[in-house]
């Protein structure tokens, strides 16, 4: 091991077959179909792909009764979880809505969205508006890359000036099969950058 590595660091390290371990990642609650007949279906493996246009995508098992929903519709929602939520987020990530009614199972509520047919969940304190615009096969999952046409936010996290303040609402994260509340802040964008006397933080 070279020498000019720090005490702290001088570990060994150790190669894993290859696999899914990059987190923390979203536990996001997606909600399909319509008002009168909607499903959720747990995913973590989504995120943002490009700025202009918004696009985002969720990775979703062909098998998965949501599957087909959202292959007919084009639509979804992708609604943020809290750690008020885990339990039902990990619910309606291990139960079908082939068998069950989920929302009704778990006592949320939804909303009507401002743009797509499927409602998002009222419990949630942002939810994403998306119109798919490709699906990808990929092998056990296929790939719904979506525009984001609308952001759905609880008014109670926007401030008089307009700024989301989602460190109020009590996200939480998945990493690697367990769900975590995400912790103190620890800066903003830029701020390793700012001048002296206009830290970000």
């Amino acid at each position: 091991m070279p020498e000019n590595i720090p005490p702290d660091l001088r570990y060994e390290r150790k190669m894993l077959n290859a696999g899914t371990l990059l987190a923390p990642l979203p536990a996001v609650m997606v909600s399909c179909g319509t008002a009168e007949k909607a499903n959720i279906l747990t995913v973590a493996w989504t995120g943002i792909i490009c700025t202009h246009p918004a696009l985002t995508y969720i990775s979703v098992r062909p098998s998965r009764y949501s599957y087909n929903i959202i292959k007919e519709t084009g639509e979804f929602v992708i609604n943020l979880t809290t750690s008020k939520m885990v339990r039902e987020t990990d619910f309606c990530g291990v139960k079908s809505g082939k068998d069950i009614d989920k929302i009704k199972k778990c006592g949320l509520h939804t909303a009507p969205s401002f743009k797509v047919n499927a409602p998002v969940i009222s419990e949630s304190p942002l939810s994403l508006e998306c119109k798919v615009k490709k699906t990808i096969p990929l092998g056990s999952h296929d790939m719904f890359i979506a525009e984001i046409i609308a952001v759905n936010v609880d008014g109670r996290y926007i401030d008089s000036k307009g700024k989301i303040n989602l460190q109020q609402a009590g996200l939480m994260a998945y990493s690697h099969g367990e769900y975590f509340s995400l912790g103190r802040k620890l800066g903003s964008f830029g701020y390793s950058i700012a001048k002296k006397g206009k830290k970000k933080r």
